[in-house]
């Protein structure tokens, strides 16, 4: 006789097991028949204890779990008699019967049974409790599409639309997300509670997931007192309102602002503010007017969190708005406030700020009526660079005061970039954005001479955009110029190129930021050029309409300059042997200009600075030998020789017979200086004309 193996089941323990799974098992058991009708349950599951069975037999598994959508259950089941095929930890969400303002998920499976009821088939469907676990995963999505989405920008309100637009519809109906004005514009935090009546904006408003964020975006407002949100502002600690009624903390009788809330559906709500360091920044509040759930002490607190990662965000935003602002504000004080106002070019200009860059233009009067235009561009953002700009500025306007040509102005101020990029370096600090790059592209630049005189523009560009010039009938052409490095390698070379200009001809100097690269713009910027019926002024303002652009991401300048050379009679030019004797024909030549000018006023001093100029150069330089008169704002008498030694200019004591000339050309100029050719050199001297002032002091140069 062989003994029954003690692992093979029987049919009393069979049904053993299935009775305690009816009776005992955690887990919700519905046995099915084919018209899916309660014929057993588990008796012990959650939500059925007490329940009597003439409630639940024979009824349709629809009618005993109310509060869940079973319609999507129902057609699963009958999909599994058909078929065969099982349905596994199928989740439904909904509400408990007995307990409607009360979340419920549950993960169903469903398996075909063969004999349910009468020898009939039938299904199995096991539901279990898993609202704790999916609302643990849930909370852990939250936090992770916070740390994912929000704060992705250095920009406070998008910030908070990323923060609005995480919690609706997950934890909320519906979102408001307010910031301190102060915080947006970027000023510093102040830490400790918020004034009463502090202004803050509407950053960003979501009601419903079907809304945009930015709607209402950045409305000034000033939240009313003694609400949960001004006492969150105040004391930096969140607010909790499980019910928006009478029996509530803050019932509707006593607030007209909760009874507003109350009418419009909202039932509950949390207020948390946002904080950083001690620093109130603003504050983000939760409605809910749809779902039946009050909030809980579980949502305040991850509310919380979520709305600290947002506050980081929205600090980082103010604090680059500060450092920008800052930029901003000194590359401003560092560009010009005006261009001179001149007869021989009319210029325009645009700057188009964004983050504070290094763009800058300059309009430099030189000698002889001549003027020097500029445009260049710093590579990178921020403080360093505006201060890397102004001093570029700097270093170029002292060059282009020494008359320097362009390309030899260029090759300096290449030296000079590299050397001040190298002392710009910490090395405490390096890798940052701001930092300005050492050996290699510091800045682009481009420079141009416009001579009125001889109607000749000369320039010269270091890497920079190409220039257009515009020719009187409106055809917008490129001006052909080589272009050489990017100054701040300090070995760069660069070439001069000269056109000619027709009167009325308009040379345009711009940045990269202006076109961003793309050719429609650059398309754009030709057709407005062309219509040269305007001032330049006007042309500016339809150019920078025409290229505006919110999502652009870099600085642009402009600078527009219309020639207007001066007439034959406005100069004169006399070639002079070298000769000592020629010094006092120069003083007639020049003072029978002066009557012809009308200009007797200041012929005593004029011909006082041509003999002394005359005298030096025949003295001390080579033939040839000119003079040359011009009549323009100013009165300027130059003075050519072939020699390359500079003037000096020294201080003569009581008893030497001379060393008084320059000293007297200096006291009767209003500027004077030197300037060098290929070949030989040009002393000149500007004089104010009579009945006319001008700002600024005598400097030698």
């Amino acid at each position: 006789m062989v003994d029954a193996d003690p692992y093979l089941g029987t049919r009393a323990s069979d049904s053993a097991v299935l009775e305690a799974l009816f009776t005992q098992a955690p887990l919700g058991l519905f046995l099915l028949d084919e018209q899916l009708r309660v014929r057993r349950y588990n008796t012990s599951a959650r939500g059925l204890r007490g329940i009597t069975a003439e409630r639940v037999l024979g009824r349709t598994f629809g009618e005993v779990s109310t509060g869940l959508d079973t319609t999507e259950l129902s057609e699963l089941a009958r999909e599994t008699l058909r078929t065969g095929e099982s349905v596994l930890r199928h989740t439904v969400k909904g509400t408990p019967g007995t307990r409607p303002d009360e979340d419920l998920t549950v993960s169903v499976s469903i398996f075909q049974v063969d004999d349910a009821a009468d020898g009939q088939p039938g299904v199995l469907m096991s539901v279990e409790d898993v609202t704790e676990r999916e609302a643990a995963r849930a909370r852990l999505d939250l936090l992770y599409d916070t740390r994912r989405t929000v704060g992705t920008t250095l920009d406070a309100t998008t910030t908070a639309r990323e923060l609005a637009g995480v919690l609706v519809p997950a934890l909320a109906d519906a979102v408001t997300v307010h910031i301190l004005d102060a915080v947006l514009r970027g000023e510093p935090r102040r830490r400790g509670p918020v004034d009463a009546g502090e202004p803050l904006r509407r950053a960003a408003f979501l009601n419903g997931p079907d809304t945009h964020a930015d709607e209402r975006q950045t409305t000034l407002e000033t939240l009313l007192l003694a609400t949960p949100f001004t006492r969150s502002l105040e004391d930096a600690t969140p607010r909790l309102v499980s019910r928006l009624d009478a029996e509530g903390v803050w019932p509707p009788e006593l607030s007209e602002h909760a009874h507003a809330l109350a009418t419009a559906g909202v039932h509950s709500l949390v207020a948390v503010p946002l904080v950083v360091h001690d620093a109130v920044l603003g504050v983000v509040t939760l409605y809910r007017s749809e779902r039946p759930q009050p909030y809980t002490q579980q949502d305040l607190d991850l509310v919380v969190q979520v709305s600290s990662r947002a506050a980081l965000g929205v600090d980082h935003a103010s604090s680059y708005a500060r450092e920008r602002n800052t930029a901003t504000a000194l590359q401003r004080h560092l560009l010009p406030s005006r261009t001179p106002e001149l007869t021989t070019v009319e210029t325009a200009h645009l700057y188009l700020p964004v983050r504070a860059g290094g763009d800058w233009f300059d309009v430099i009067e030189l000698s002889g009526a001549r003027v020097g235009l500029v445009v260049g561009d710093v590579v990178g953002h921020g403080i360093e660079v505006a201060a890397m700009m102004g001093r570029l500025r700097t270093a170029l306007r002292t060059l282009a005061e020494l008359d320097l040509e362009p390309d030899e102005l260029l090759t300096h101020l290449d030296e000079i970039a590299a050397r001040l990029a190298s002392e710009n370096v910490d090395t405490d600090e390096v890798g940052h954005d701001d930092d300005i790059p050492t050996g290699g592209r510091v800045a682009t630049c481009a420079y141009a001479v416009y001579d009125p005189v001889k109607r000749h523009l000369t320039l010269a560009s270091a890497g920079h955009p190409t220039p257009l010039l515009v020719s009187p009938e409106g055809e917008v052409a490129t001006v052909e110029v080589d272009m050489g490095p990017a100054l701040g390698t300090a070995h760069g070379t660069y070439e001069t190129a000269t056109h000619s200009l027709d009167d009325g001809a308009v040379l345009c100097l711009y940045t990269d930021g202006l076109l961003a690269g793309s050719d429609e713009a650059a398309d754009t910027l030709r057709r407005v050029l062309t219509h040269q019926d305007r001032a330049l002024s006007e042309t500016a303002d339809a150019i920078a309409c025409a290229l505006a652009d919110d999502r652009a991401d870099d600085d642009a300048v402009l600078l527009l300059a219309r020639a207007r050379g001066l007439s034959d009679d406005q100069a004169a030019h006399w070639d002079l042997p070298t000769d000592p004797s020629v010094v006092a024909a120069a003083r007639s030549l020049a003072g029978r200009q002066l009557v012809a000018w009308g200009l007797e006023d200041i012929a005593f001093e004029t011909e006082l600075i041509i003999s002394e100029l005359v005298t030096n150069a025949i003295r001390y330089g080579e033939g040839p030998v000119s003079l040359r008169l011009i009549r323009d704002r100013h009165l300027t008498c130059e003075v050519t020789d072939g020699s390359n030694t500079s003037p000096h200019m020294r201080r003569a004591h009581d008893t030497d017979e001379g060393g008084r000339g320059l000293y007297l050309v200096m006291s009767m100029s209003h500027r004077w200086g030197t300037r060098y050719a290929a070949r030989g050199k040009t002393v000149w001297s500007q004089q104010t004309l009579p009945g006319r002032t001008d700002e600024g002091t005598t400097s030698p140069r």
